[in-house]
């Protein structure tokens, strides 16, 4: 062997050596790193700008601190990469939206919204996620999440944080007056307010919420059949319920319309309606459905 291709191979072999001392693995806080070190967080690949000696900078993981690591590297990571979620199973809102999609969406959400709950009060209304073909289910349940994120926070909040008495005997279903005591603020996903909506509801639903409106938040069932209640029946500021606007191709703005359009639509409130859309267009992808037009209102 010449001794060019004796020091080829050495080189080679030194090299090898290097970058798997270099290869940390996964980054983790309290470790210290040398300069050239790689790691693998969160599916990406970092190396070491500084060496992270004596434990200095040792709990800012790659993302945290810019200056400390830059992108790219060699190391590998220990973490599976991530696989595509299977496929939906069962009927009407189960055959469109899987529970791994479902928490793909709300990664943040109280616990108290489970989705065995969103399923079974779904399926007391047999025309959510059932009507019209495949796309128009999908932006279906794509239009109804992304307004109740937009309600409650990404599915954070189960009671609305200002809380009032809200009664206005002058409207609502005869004989719904307000119950001593109770206060019907928002609560629930779609933040079901004032007592007309609650009797209504309660009216339409079999159980007794103008008495016990506390119930949204501790039920989630019935929480989430309050939601589906308005979505499917009320017309609110709209011309229709949000239901029909969206399986007839109205359009998304028309879901806007209908559950707070006297407040936010016609430019009175842009911020508020391109949150919905921003949150529309994201489900609609996670589904796998165009969005479809008219977005806003």
């Amino acid at each position: 062997m010449s001794t060019a291709a004796v020091v080829s191979s050495l080189g080679l072999g030194l090299a090898a050596q290097d970058a798997a001392a270099a290869c940390r693995g996964n980054w983790a806080e309290g470790t210290a790193y040398n300069v050239g070190d790689g790691v693998s967080y969160n599916g990406g690949k970092y190396s070491a700008l500084v060496s992270h000696t004596a434990c200095v900078g040792c709990g800012w993981n790659p993302v945290a601190a810019p200056s400390l690591w830059k992108t790219g590297g060699d190391c590998g990571t220990t973490t599976p990469p991530p696989t595509d979620p299977p496929p939906p199973t069962g009927s009407g809102i189960a055959a469109i939206l899987s529970e791994s999609t479902f928490n793909a969406m709300f990664p943040g959400r109280n616990g108290f919204y489970t989705y065995s709950a969103l399923v079974a009060a779904a399926n007391t209304f047999p025309g959510f996620a059932t009507t019209g073909d495949t796309t128009a289910r999908k932006r279906e349940v794509a239009a109804f999440l992304a307004n109740i994120a937009h309600e409650t926070g990404g599915l954070v909040y189960i009671e609305e944080i200002n809380k009032s008495v809200m009664c206005d005997t002058s409207w609502g279903p005869p004989g719904c007056g307000c119950a001593a005591g109770k206060m019907y603020y928002g609560r629930g996903p779609i933040q079901l307010s004032w007592n007309g909506n609650y009797c209504a509801a309660g009216n339409a639903l079999g159980v007794d919420l103008k008495n016990d409106p506390d119930r949204v938040a501790r039920d989630a069932t019935i929480a989430w059949r309050t939601g589906l209640w308005f979505w499917m029946t009320q017309a609110g500021a709209g011309s229709r319920p949000a239901h029909d606007s969206i399986v007839n191709g109205y359009g998304f703005g028309q879901t806007i319309m209908s559950i707070n359009g006297a407040l936010e639509c016609y430019g009175r409130n842009p911020a508020q309606v391109q949150s919905r859309v921003n949150n529309y267009l994201n489900f609609t992808g996670k589904l796998g459905v165009s969005p479809g037009s008219n977005t806003g209102c």
